[in-house]
């Protein structure tokens, strides 16, 4: 069943890669489908048998690599932590293949796509069902690779190969802590296997090496090498600049990258080295500290985008920030609830949003939409229920609301409960996030389908405005995946917020995380904790509606005066300026240096080209020689005599 779950993707990847241009587009659509519908079902029987009835496995498949004492054996490991990732990537990748099939319609390279789509699914299903820490890496570098294809799927739109670069670079920044981290794990444990490194990781707690003459803690910087790794793949603040732009793939990308693949990949990272980092505090501060940073930094940059995707691309980078908060704070059972509400409600937004784009001609510009709810019940019905899920909607008091209620407080409560400065932290920038979150999340809400219809003014790119009455609802392939998703982001977190957080979680998790959630300690949580989250979400909503609503006007005025903050904010902060003068330009003009002088110059100049500008100078010389006339020949040879006789004279030479 396992091996099934795993491999029927990459199986049907390559059916529709090698043989798409046979098979027809068509085929190659339900065939994918139907693959990862199939793994979605195995998924689930695998989460209820692990999950619930805790047969945990780990199926042996081959040998892998063997040298010296280097052996790395390829296995499928399955706990509770891996069915609960097993359910999000194959139910999310399921929808989102069938989705795809309504909105790539007219696309002439669909069998490329679906192909593309399965693998990345495949990709993601080998590095959660590693059992070692090559195999993680082979499927890490795999979801890197698919990334890669699918965000530059469209290869003749600039800015999409642009941003597959951009996204792929960035990765490999990551990419090149983790590898460091894992060599760093293979050269103090002597073994890759999670088991063992785990098992041995409380021996090492406050053992040091020596390093540029300074005693490093080894534990801290492992987990911190391979924290760098889960910054780059789950966009963290400061390697977090490829996420906004990875937008430019097809919407259904953007669905399984934000939900269920890829980003996800780093918070399960550090969840699965849990025994590693509670014996590294040091390093669990940093996560907490940078996944808080990242949750507030990133909302911050939502309030003022107007691209309908990438408010919500900035709404996946803060929503990661509150998962690492949570782990950070030793609440991993609270990090991989959210991951898993997450991949709801955050699918069903983008899903959503897809379904606004096709209906307004591939619009993508909240300014250019407005009132669209009479034409699109549906869509602005399951973008209402994503948004309540995203803000976190619910009653305190009586412990209901939707599944992003649920886990979005928890890890605000776990922030509280942890009694540490960095918890404080934590618990001030989530709390404020969640406030910036509900602004932004309801400005988009309200501009898409409320107040007066703009997009008959014109719109950049397209040509001609979109008339209102050409805005028509989605076909059911669309259709159907909101409605699933939509059901899971209303109920999901009220059905297993007991299993992930409750008081029995333990036995939920077992061994799968070190700690099944925070460190509490038993203590209760002060009512104005409880309800902080909610009387934001109320303030962020009610903003939103006076500036958007009451005041449509007011936004734009606010806009034109382009004050400090507001050009700070809306211009991401710099980080793209920042780095682009940092690292982009001395790059390129290193390069341009190296190609001039050091390749043009020197290597060519002194080498190829200067020895053939030698050779030519010297036959034209010897060119000029040879006259054509008898005569000149002969005095030729009349000198060459001449000097002979002259040398042996001189030198006794002559008898």
């Amino acid at each position: 069943m396992y091996t099934a779950i795993v491999f029927l993707p990459i199986v049907a990847s390559a059916i529709a890669g090698l043989f798409g241009r046979f098979l027809g587009a068509r085929l190659c659509e339900i065939l994918t489908t139907v693959a990862l519908f199939a793994s979605c079902a195995l998924s689930i029987v695998a989460f209820y048998d692990v999950a619930i009835l805790g047969h945990s496995q780990i199926v042996m498949l081959w040998q892998w690599i063997t040298s010296g004492d280097f052996e790395v054996d390829w296995m499928i490991r399955v706990d509770t932590l891996t069915a609960v990732m097993l359910v999000v990537v194959t139910g999310v990748s399921s929808l989102v293949h069938l989705y795809s099939i309504g909105y790539m319609h007219d696309d002439p390279g669909r069998p490329r796509f679906f192909s593309y789509l399965s693998f990345f699914t495949f990709a993601m299903l080998m590095l959660v069902t590693a059992n070692n820490f090559l195999q993680l890496f082979f499927g890490w570098e795999g979801v890197g690779l698919a990334s890669y294809l699918l965000i530059g799927f469209w290869y003749k739109k600039p800015s999409a190969n642009a941003a597959a670069i951009k996204a792929f670079v960035v990765n490999r920044v990551g990419d090149f802590g983790f590898a460091l981290g894992i060599f760093g794990v293979f050269y103090i444990f002597k073994t890759l296997n999670f088991d063992a490194v785990f098992a041995a990781a409380p021996a090492m707690a406050g053992k040091t090496f020596l390093f540029a003459g300074h005693n490093v803690d080894i534990l801290t910087t492992l987990c911190l090498l391979l924290f760098v790794g889960a910054m780059g793949k789950s966009a963290q603040l400061g390697l977090h600049t490829w996420l906004p732009d990875a937008m430019e793939g097809p919407t259904p990308v953007s669905a399984l990258i934000h939900a269920a693949t890829m980003v996800t990949a780093g918070v399960f990272l550090v969840c699965r080295c849990s025994p590693m980092f509670e014996h590294a505090p040091d390093a669990l501060a940093v996560v907490a500290i940078i996944g808080a940073s990242t949750a507030f930094f990133a909302a911050t940059i939502g309030l003022f985008q107007n691209d309908i995707k990438r408010v919500i691309a900035y709404s996946t980078c803060s929503q990661l920030g509150y998962m690492f908060a949570a782990a950070g704070v030793s609440a991993y059972g609270a990090a991989m609830f959210h991951l898993f509400t997450h991949a709801f409600f955050k699918a069903l937004l983008f899903l959503a949003a897809g379904s606004v784009i096709v209906a307004m001609h591939h619009e993508q510009d909240m300014r250019k939409m407005g009132g669209l709810a009479k034409r699109l019940p549906f869509t602005w019905l399951t973008m209402l229920i994503g948004n309540l899920a995203l803000t976190g909607f619910g009653i305190p008091l009586l412990g209901i609301g939707t599944a992003g209620f649920y886990s979005k407080d928890s890890i605000i409560n776990a922030a509280y409960l942890a009694g540490t400065p960095v918890g404080q932290y934590a618990f001030a920038l989530t709390a404020i996030a969640a406030l910036l979150t509900s602004f932004y999340s309801w400005r988009q809400f309200l501009m898409t389908f409320h107040g007066k219809f703009r997009g008959g003014e014109g719109h950049h790119g397209h040509g001609h405005g979109v008339k209102l009455e050409d805005v028509h609802e989605s076909p059911l392939t669309m259709l159907i995946p909101l409605g699933v998703l939509a059901t899971g982001a209303l109920i999901a977190g009220a059905i297993f917020a007991h299993d992930f957080i409750g008081v029995d979680s333990a036995g939920f998790w077992r061994d799968a995380v070190a700690v099944a959630y925070g460190h509490g300690g038993g203590k209760e949580i002060p009512l104005w904790v409880e309800l902080t989250p909610f009387v934001f979400t109320l303030l962020g909503f009610g903003v939103a509606y006076y500036y958007y609503i009451m005041n449509p006007e007011l936004p734009a005025k606010m806009a034109a005066r382009k004050g400090l903050i507001y050009t700070f904010v809306y211009n991401k902060w710099y980080f793209d300026e920042l780095y682009d003068f940092l690292f982009v330009q001395p790059a390129l003009k290193f390069g341009r240096f190296l190609w001039k002088f050091g390749d043009g110059t020197i290597i060519d100049g002194l080498g190829p080209d200067g020895i053939a500008a030698r050779v030519l100078v010297t036959t034209r010389s010897a060119v000029k020689l040879q006259s054509g006339y008898v005569y000149h020949y002969a005095f030729a040879m009349l000198i060459g005599v001449f000097v002979l006789a002259t040398f042996f004279v001189v030198t006794g030479g002559m008898p």
